[in-house]
């Protein structure tokens, strides 16, 4: 529904205002039925005049009939007025959401969308779908190295891209990690190869386990063809990123049961970039891995985490302590409800 009303107030940039000057003329004269237009206009502080032209197009729309004693809302007036009741105060609400959520996580930007992603495949398609429209929002023209890690979040993202994100850019995708022990279509190659076939870019692979040990990472840095993908990702200036639960990502990089439980001991509740924090964002362990590090992230100008559920509140939240202010995140309801429980909006 934003999103709709986004694209339309690209051709029509009063929309809402109009929307709302329109409803706040149905709701007085839902609430004081029948009125005539004087006390409308004193009650609403528009000049009579022009609330002639707007009541005569409600009369005309078949929302508004008048009679001797005043104006009232027809059957239909009154389903129209609760249905637009409920668009505004669902746009205003999740305003003020995104807006409550950005401050408390101290995030330059944070977007909704409805749902929760653990409890609905359609939701996460939603939020890969988002974090397209906003990765199209956020860019300027220009040439980018868009570093990309893996995982479902960011392949239900991939599938939402197109040509259209190449008008006036050129992107360079790479992956932002090694590989770890998942289903090909969720590693950040795969991942990083679909964006770049789908926007029409180019994608330069990283062929790598992701935890490998100090001797083996030592023995396989200075490959030439391994410098040359690490090279470009330390040169990106956008990364596109999920953050994880810190259980999941013990499961999907099969640790052995003794480390986890060091982990759950070290109350690890989030993993990124391979570091596992506490929920004061404290990092607690850190793997041997190739490709991007967690300080490497602020140095990139254009940052974008999309990150839903409800199970990675906790490390949505705790990854806040860490995440650089310039931050995008691209979340739901079922992660947002979950960190600002207890905050009035």
């Amino acid at each position: 529904m934003k999103d709709a009303i986004s694209v339309l107030q690209k051709v029509i940039p009063d929309l809402l205002a109009h929307l709302t000057h329109r409803y706040h003329i149905l709701e007085v004269i839902h609430l004081h039925a029948p009125i005539g237009r004087r006390s409308l206009s004193e009650i609403t502080s528009i000049s009579e005049r022009s609330l002639r032209t707007e009541t005569d197009f409600l009369k005309n729309q078949g929302l508004l009939i008048s009679s001797k004693s005043g104006m009232s809302l027809t059957l239909k007036g009154k389903k129209v007025f609760h249905e637009l009741e409920d668009v505004l105060d669902r746009m205003l609400t999740m305003d003020r959401k995104e807006e409550a959520l950005a401050k408390k996580l101290n995030l330059q930007f944070c977007r909704i969308i409805p749902g929760d992603t653990d409890e609905s495949s359609d939701a996460l398609d939603d939020l890969g779908k988002q974090a397209v429209e906003v990765f199209d929002e956020l860019l300027p023209e220009g040439e980018f190295i868009v570093a990309v890690a893996g995982g479902s979040t960011m392949l239900a993202m991939a599938r939402h891209m197109t040509t259209k994100l190449s008008e006036q850019r050129h992107f360079t995708f790479v992956p932002a990690r090694g590989g770890l022990g998942d289903l090909m279509a969720i590693q950040a190659n795969s991942v990083s190869d679909s964006m770049a076939q789908a926007t029409g870019g180019t994608n330069t692979a990283l062929f790598v386990p992701d935890d490998l040990s100090e001797e083996a990472l030592n023995m396989l840095k200075n490959e030439p063809s391994i410098l040359q993908t690490m090279n470009l990702m330390k040169r990106a200036n956008c990364l596109l990123y999920s953050i994880g639960n810190a259980k999941v990502m013990m499961d999907r990089r099969k640790m052995a049961t003794g480390f986890k439980a060091d982990l759950i001991e070290k109350k690890a509740v989030g993993e990124a970039f391979g570091c596992y924090f506490d929920e004061k964002g404290q990092i607690v362990h850190r793997l041997s891995r190739f490709g991007l590090q967690i300080e490497d992230v602020a140095k990139i100008p254009y940052a974008i985490a999309i990150a839903g559920g409800s199970s990675k509140a906790n490390a949505i939240e705790a990854y806040s302590h860490i995440a650089p202010e310039h931050t995008w995140l691209v979340t739901d309801e079922g992660a947002a409800n979950q960190i600002l429980k207890g905050i009035s909006l």
